[in-house]
C-alpha cells in the first residue's frame, strides 16, 4: 500500500523570506509566526522574512526553522494532506514530531530556541569542527576514522604531519551526518577532524571540505548540551503520537511517545542516521514524501538514496496547491 511522508530539513536549510508567503495568505500561518515571536521574545517575523545576520546564528537559526516548517505544515493539512510517518534531519525531527501529534508547536519552538542556544555555546569557538567528506562510502570513512589512532591513544604521526604535536583518541572524531550515498559528516575536536580529512583524502575521496559552522555538532563533545537540553524536556508535555516518526538516532520509527524525550536529549551528541532512516521508511512502503521547508536539501539526498520514490516539494505557497493536485 502506498504511504506518504513529511520530511523536514535541518539547519542550513534556512533563507531570507522563507514563510512570508504563507503569513500573507494564511491566518494559521500568522497566528503562529506571531505566538512563536511572542513566546521567545523574538522578532519572528523580521527574522524569517527579511535579510539579517541572526538568521544563520544557530541560536536564533532552529528557532526560526521550526516555526516556518510548522507554519507551513498547518496550512498544508488545512488543504486536506496528511501523512502516514513523519521524519526530519537533525533539527527538523522536532518539526517531525509536532506533525506526529507529540508535541505542541509552541513548545517545540521553544525547545528548539534553547537547543540552539546550547550547541552553539557548549563547546567554546575553535576547539571544535566539521567536514563534509565526498565520494567515499560510510564504512570506509568509519575504518578510516578508527584507524586514526594506534591503540594507545596516540596519532600516527607519520601518516598525518599535519597535526603530528595532538594526542587523537577514539572519539575525538566521528560520523555527525549519513546524509545520502557519497555525502557524510564527520564531526569532533578541531585538530581531530583536520587530521581525518587529511586521511579521508588518502583513502580516495573526492573531496574532505572544513565546514563553517559554530561547534561540532552531533559529536560527543556536545553531551553536556544534551544533558541541559533534558531538563528543558522534562518540563515539556508530550502528547501521544497520532502517527509514528522515524528518529535519527536508530533511524527505526518511533509509535511511543514514551522514548521521545530521550531519544531528543541523545540526538544531540549523536549520528545522524538520515540515510538510514530513508532506507527504513522506504522499506516499511513509503513511495512519497513530501519535504517541507526552504530549499531542497532532502530530495537531493534522496536521488542518491533511492531514485525511484518520488520527492515533492512545498517550498512557497503556490506549491500546495501544485502537491495536492498530485497526491489527490
Amino acid at each position: 500500500m502506498s504511504k506518504i511522508a513529511f520530511i523536514y530539513p535541518g539547519q542550513g536549510a534556512q533563507k531570507a523570506g522563507m514563510g512570508s508567503d504563507f503569513y500573507e495568505n494564511s491566518e494559521t500561518a500568522r497566528r503562529l509566526f506571531d505566538q512563536a515571536g511572542e513566546a521567545l521574545g523574538l522578532d519572528m517575523k523580521a527574522l524569517c522574512f527579511k535579510e539579517n545576520e541572526k538568521l544563520d546564528l544557530t541560536e536564533y537559526t532552529q528557532a526560526a526553522l521550526v516555526t516556518t516548517c510548522l507554519a507551513m505544515t498547518r496550512v498544508i493539512e488545512e488543504r486536506g494532506m496528511k501523512p502516514d510517518i513523519t521524519a526530519g534531519l537533525s533539527l527538523g525531527e522536532y518539526s517531525a514530531v509536532a506533525a506526529a501529534g507529540g508535541m505542541e508547536d509552541l513548545d517545540a519552538v521553544r525547545l528548539v530556541r534553547k537547543r540552539g542556544i546550547l550547541m552553539q555555546n557548549t563547546v567554546p569557538a575553535g576547539e571544535g569542527g566539521m567536514c563534509a567528506v565526498m565520494g567515499l562510502d560510510a564504512a570506509k570513512i568509519e575504518e578510516v576514522l578508527d584507524s586514526l589512532t594506534d591503540g594507545d591513544g596516540h596519532q600516527d604521526d607519520t601518516a598525518v604531519p599535519v597535526v603530528k604535536m595532538t594526542d587523537i583518541k577514539k572519539g575525538d572524531v566521528t560520523v555527525a551526518n549519513y546524509n545520502c550515498p557519497g555525502q557524510i559528516v564527520i564531526t569532533g575536536k578541531l585538530a581531530a577532524v583536520e587530521a581525518a580529512s587529511v586521511k579521508l583524502k588518502e583513502a580516495g575521496a573526492k573531496r574532505a571540505i572544513m565546514l563553517n559552522v559554530s561547534g561540532p555538532f552531533h559529536s560527543p563533545m556536545l553531551v553536556p548540551a544534551g544533558e541541559e537540553l533534558a531538563k528543558e524536556l522534562d518540563a515539556v508535555t508530550l502528547h501521544p503520537l497520532q502517527i509514528p516518526y522515524v528518529t535519527n538516532v536508530t533511524a527505526e520509527k518511533v509509535e511511543d511517545i514514551a522514548g521521545t524525550k530521550e531519544l531528543l536529549k541523545r540526538q544531540v551528541s549523536s549520528p545522524v542516521r538520515w540515510m538510514q532512516s530513508m532506507e527504513y521508511m522506504i522499506a516499511s512502503g513509503v513511495d512519497r514524501f513530501v519535504e517541507i521547508g526552504p530549499g531542497r536539501t532532502l530530495a537531493g539526498f534522496m536521488k542518491k538514496i533511492n531514485r525511484d520514490v518520488k520527492v515533492y516539494n512545498i517550498a512557497s505557497w503556490e506549491d500546495i496547491e501544485k502537491v495536492a493536485g498530485i497526491l489527490g
